[in-house]
């Protein structure tokens, strides 16, 4: 049984987009929406996925670009504006919390962790998300790329939003999907768990997290392991340290 004394007063920060939320549905659907009213052909979803850790100002411009507009940086400074209003009244259509994550999230919770998003998302974004999932809750503190100084793979995102749910930048995890996350965890000098169903290009195993993650249900667990140190780590966990 895990020993979940050593969760008590951590901080676990979180991704949002790719590693709590499968949210591509609804982002590749506003990015089409737009592409659709503009006469192009829509972006295939296998095409976007993997992408969506850059950002959604990059996938729009991306999925013009393949569609075929001459000057899409330009297209996409002028449509933007239209894809925020779309995507922020279809923000939950289609998207769910990953499998098990809600439960772990309690666990931490009851177990005494802080947690806190920390996401490239703008904040209004990210809250109303979580809201709408009825997620929201659940978290000390929500910050997104307009509410610190520089955004991950920077050190500054993550250290400012453990600074903001008053947490302790020693006894913190980062939990992410891409190498966003993973540039801001080995910056700050944190731990880092990936998982491995989220938004990459580069294979999450590929990123050199301390714990790769491949079901929410063994997250509680990681997290206790590498507080506890890395001696303790259990080796049901797919370590690449």
């Amino acid at each position: 049984m895990t020993n979940l004394i050593a969760l008590n007063g951590a901080t676990i920060a979180f991704d949002l987009d790719g590693t709590l939320v499968e949210s591509a549905p609804d982002l590749i659907g506003a990015v089409n929406a737009i592409l659709i009213t503009e006469g192009f052909k829509p972006l295939a979803y296998d095409e976007g996925r993997p992408f969506i850790s850059r950002g959604a100002r990059w996938l729009l411009q991306w999925g013009l670009e393949i569609a075929g507009e001459q000057d899409p940086a330009a297209r996409t400074a002028a449509l933007f504006g239209r894809f925020i209003n779309y995507y922020s009244d279809h923000i939950a259509d289609e998207s769910l919390p990953f499998p098990g994550v809600i439960d772990a999230l309690k666990v931490l919770k009851a177990a005494g962790a802080k947690l806190v998003v920390c996401t490239n998302k703008p904040t209004d974004l990210s809250r109303s998300l979580l809201t709408k999932l009825d997620m929201a809750g659940l978290f000390e503190g929500v910050v997104g790329i307009d509410s610190v100084t520089a955004a991950k793979p920077s050190a500054a995102h993550l250290i400012e939003a453990v600074e903001a749910v008053g947490g302790d930048l020693a006894r913190t995890i980062m939990v992410g999907d891409a190498g966003t996350d993973a540039g801001a965890a080995r910056a700050a000098g944190t731990p880092l768990i990936l998982v491995d169903f989220g938004y990459t290009e580069i294979p999450a195993v590929e990123l050199a997290p301390d714990i790769l993650l491949h079901h929410f249900d063994d997250l509680v667990g990681a997290c206790a392991a590498l507080l506890n140190g890395p001696r303790s780590v259990n080796p049901l966990y797919e370590t690449t340290t």
